[in-house]
């Protein structure tokens, strides 16, 4: 039986997933990016100083990740180092990006997968928001409209957490994380000039001063997301794992794992990174190498060349083309499939003994739960890995601004040479991220992103091997094949952008 699972709601962007089931269990599946836009193209005879802005509008939802790599790529083509608090400001700026989306993803797109959110007609307190939320959800209940409550009502058949109490904690958290979100996104804006597509990030560093009062808003900011993050972020976290423990083995998939670091401590590019670089494959780091990538298009949409690296990758659409399912590339590292993203980021972090702070959180949980660090690879452990994502980049933030140095250059010279290409890899909240460059006669003659989710969301390569999300898809046991809510779990637990995997 064939179902299709799309339009997927509580994601970024338009996804279809299409499964085939068997006897209550899911036996092929393919992702469907369903649009295409062409970012690429449209660079292509500008001015460089134009990719940082308009790569930005790639993504409303993590701009800033696509701002930072497309400066890293100009820093190296034009060989420039940004002064240190350049550097310090623009992880200022991308870190609290990552704290806006990462509890976005939980409260706002993956929660109401888990909370059960009738528990609040039984609320009888006083919190004017939930109070609010209570009457809502009561008059559109009562409206008889088809869709009460979105996105709250109707929702899909399954197992939901039984606890009214932590069900209306979770609700009141949901509310709350609104809040918090725009704290980091004031943050971000402090030095970033705004939010969404930041005005102020650019290669070599940032414009604005460095002042002392700005640098104590953006603290004061960042405390208030750090302790929402430490005190109910995490434990949210915890409580829904140890309510439905079999999702440490669902949703895992089948191949191996790319970060390429996040946050420099050091004014150059390929600094020492706050969480580590690296590819996890068979068991073992390695480092990484942007000419292993190469992207296939047998079944995206394509008439481009299967297997070009990014250098030489092109971008000729084929709508019509027979045998393609999406508008989705397949990359792939030395021929191989692998996931992006948090547990990527944790788990090669972890297995190089990095980051302290890495290590203890995962030690902690996999104790707390009886798991291995490998388990990171499933539905909880990408939710978990998000967690200690936040946890660890919120305290490295606060003790980064400790760092910079008011009254201090925060910019470098700009000076575009004639000809030149660059590489800029980077950590989006989704995962790896690389920007290419290339320049001829002073202007944008190549550009190529290789993005998170087209790694996630990839469809089979032309060997036939499933991307990660379809790999984690398949051999999934599923209650009521109609619905599939837990298909749509492991779906939400990637946190897709197809927005950045059809650009």
């Amino acid at each position: 039986m064939r179902i299709e699972l799309g339009p997927v709601t509580r994601i970024e962007g338009h996804l279809n997933v299409r499964t085939t089931v068997e006897d209550n269990v899911v036996v092929d599946a393919q992702c469907m990016g369903e649009m295409f836009r062409g970012f690429e193209k449209i660079l292509e005879g500008r001015d460089p100083l134009d990719a940082q802005q308009i790569t930005q509008r790639i993504c409303g939802v993590c701009p800033y990740a696509h701002a930072i790599a497309s400066s890293y790529a100009q820093e190296q083509a034009y060989g420039l180092t940004p002064p240190a608090n350049g550097r310090i400001l623009h992880n200022l700026v991308q870190g609290a990006n990552h704290l806006y989306d990462y509890l976005l993803h939980f409260y706002q797109l993956s929660a109401l997968d888990f909370v059960d959110v009738t528990a609040i007609l039984q609320y009888q307190g006083k919190d004017a928001g939930l109070r609010h939320l209570k009457s809502w959800v009561q008059a559109e209940l009562a409206s008889g409209k088809p869709y009460p409550a979105a996105p709250f009502l109707p929702r899909l058949s399954g197992t939901y957490l039984t606890d009214a109490q932590f069900n209306i904690g979770a609700l009141k958290h949901y509310l709350e994380a609104m809040e918090i979100q725009k704290k980091a996104n004031r943050a971000a804006a402090i030095f970033g000039g705004k939010f969404p597509h930041s005005t102020g990030v650019f290669p070599g560093g940032c414009p604005q001063e460095a002042r002392i009062d700005l640098i104590t808003a953006y603290q004061s900011l960042i405390r208030e997301v750090r302790e929402f993050i430490h005190q109910k972020y995490l434990p949210d976290v915890a409580a829904v794992a140890a309510a439905f423990p079999e999702y440490w083995r669902i949703g895992v998939s089948q191949g191996g794992f790319l970060s390429y670091g996040l946050l420099p401590r050091g004014p150059k590019v390929d600094s020492e990174r706050l969480l580590a670089p690296g590819v996890l494959l068979d068991g073992e780091v390695r480092p990484v190498d942007f000419e292993a990538i190469t992207q296939d298009v047998g079944r995206a949409r394509y008439a481009s060349g299967s297997g070009l690296t990014v250098r030489d990758s092109e971008l000729r659409p084929a709508p019509q083309k027979q045998g393609a399912y999406t508008w989705i590339k397949a990359p792939r590292y030395q021929g191989r499939m692998v996931e992006v993203g948090p547990a990527a980021r944790i788990m090669i972090d972890y297995a190089q003994n990095h980051n302290p702070t890495v290590r203890t959180l995962v030690d902690r949980f996999t104790k707390q739960f009886d798991i291995k660090p490998a388990q990171l690879n499933s539905v909880l452990g990408r939710h978990l890995s998000r967690a200690i994502c936040a946890a660890v980049i919120a305290d490295f933030l606060l003790s980064e601004t400790e760092r910079l140095d008011p009254g201090a250059p925060t910019m470098a010279d700009i000076n575009i040479p004639a000809t030149a290409e660059g590489f800029g890899a980077t950590e989006a909240s989704r995962g790896a991220l690389l920007h290419y460059l290339r320049i001829e006669n002073h202007k944008i003659a190549k550009y190529e992103c290789v993005v998170p989710t087209t790694w996630n969301c990839s469809p089979r390569d032309d060997k036939g091997t499933p991307g990660a999300l379809e790999s984690a898809l398949i051999g999934t046991k599923v209650a009521d094949p109609a619905e599939q809510i837990e298909s749509v779990r492991i779906v939400h637990s990637f946190d897709p952008c197809i927005a950045c995997s059809i650009h």
